[in-house]
């Protein structure tokens, strides 16, 4: 995993150059937008809990063959497991929020989840959806403007909903 101004640095070292204005100029934007990254990842660690909890709910709610008998997170052990798979990757998607970079996401988190979950028997879809519902619930809480840092974060809100996105792909 490297940050943003290590790939910029990366970059220009291979290449013999400078680094660009535009490179520049993109990470001056991060370094503007940190506190705002930092709002953001705080109040998703904040409340993980009940995103994962709510999520989880949401989609027995939905899918409740998932805690029937024989259900894929029928028992205690199993429910747990599930509980704890989508702690992991809302943990990894804060990661790559704060950092501005999916690959600590990727790497560690997602490069052979699926594989996994297809030999475990995991319906991925199940899992798509529940991380799809860690999205929808981390989003409204992120997005809540009161007692956070002024200012526009809708790029911000599309960089995380993006992280979601990946990681629903990722195992569905």
């Amino acid at each position: 995993m490297l940050d943003a101004f290590t790939k910029v640095v990366a970059q220009a070292d291979a290449q013999g150059t400078f680094a660009s204005d535009s490179q520049i100029n993109a990470l001056k934007a991060m370094v503007a937008e940190g506190t705002k990254r930092i709002d953001v990842v705080n109040r998703i660690t904040s409340n993980s809990s009940a995103i994962v909890a709510n999520a989880a709910r949401a989609l027995f709610d939905e899918q409740p063959n998932l805690i029937a008998p024989g259900g894929n997170a029928y028992t205690n052990r199993r429910m747990a497991a599930c509980l704890r798979d989508m702690e992991i990757i809302l943990r990894y998607v804060t990661y790559a929020t704060f950092t501005g970079d999916a690959s600590v996401l990727d790497d560690r988190c997602l490069n052979g989840l699926r594989e996994t979950y297809l030999a475990l028997g995991v319906p991925g879809g199940s899992v798509a959806t529940g991380v799809q519902k860690m999205k929808e619930a981390a989003i409204a809480i992120a997005n809540d403007p009161n007692g956070i840092t002024k200012g526009d974060c809708s790029s911000l809100m599309a960089e995380l909903s993006g992280y979601f996105d990946r990681a629903a792909s990722a195992v569905g």
